[in-house]
């Protein structure tokens, strides 16, 4: 019995709100408030403020004012040249020393001793046959910092074809 009394307290303690709940009238959801038209902004409406930051809306691509160079500077001449980019023309002989006649890029012919640097290397000796140059090698995972270069003749290239 004494189950059966607590189980009729706890009906009488529950059932007043559930049909409070239920006679209730539902009343109507308030109808949410309708956004506000999207007016479009001209672009001159808007400004951003960089504070030390980048514009996000400005293209990354060639975006600079003044042109930047990739990499270093390089110099005039034969300091400003390549290993790849130059051509052994000619060899004289000059003061008791071998000089090349090497074609540069640009379409001059330089004049290049022993010891005489390059972009990417220095030349080790100039012979009959051509330049012996140590290159430089920029690639980070090679075992190998330098490696030797020969430059041959034109003449002596085109033989060997």
């Amino acid at each position: 019995m004494r189950a059966f009394a607590s189980l009729t307290v706890a009906v009488a303690l529950f059932a007043p709100m559930s049909i409070a709940a239920q006679q209730a009238p539902a009343k109507p959801a308030a109808p949410a408030p309708a956004p506000a038209p999207a007016t479009p902004k001209a672009d001159a409406d808007y400004t951003y403020s960089r504070d030390g930051r980048r514009d996000p809306f400005l293209s990354l691509v060639g975006s600079g004012a003044e042109p930047r160079a990739t990499g270093t500077r390089r110099g005039e001449g034969p300091a400003g040249m390549l290993v790849s980019e130059i051509s052994v023309r000619g060899i004289v002989q000059s003061r008791g020393e071998l000089v090349a006649m090497v074609h540069g890029p640009d379409n001059h012919t330089y004049l290049v001793h022993q010891g005489d640097k390059l972009a990417d290397g220095t030349v080790k000796s100039v012979t009959p046959q051509g330049l012996v140059i140590v290159q430089d090698v920029n690639d980070p995972l090679s075992l190998i910092k330098q490696r030797e270069v020969r430059k041959l003749l034109r003449s002596l290239e085109d033989g060997k074809e």
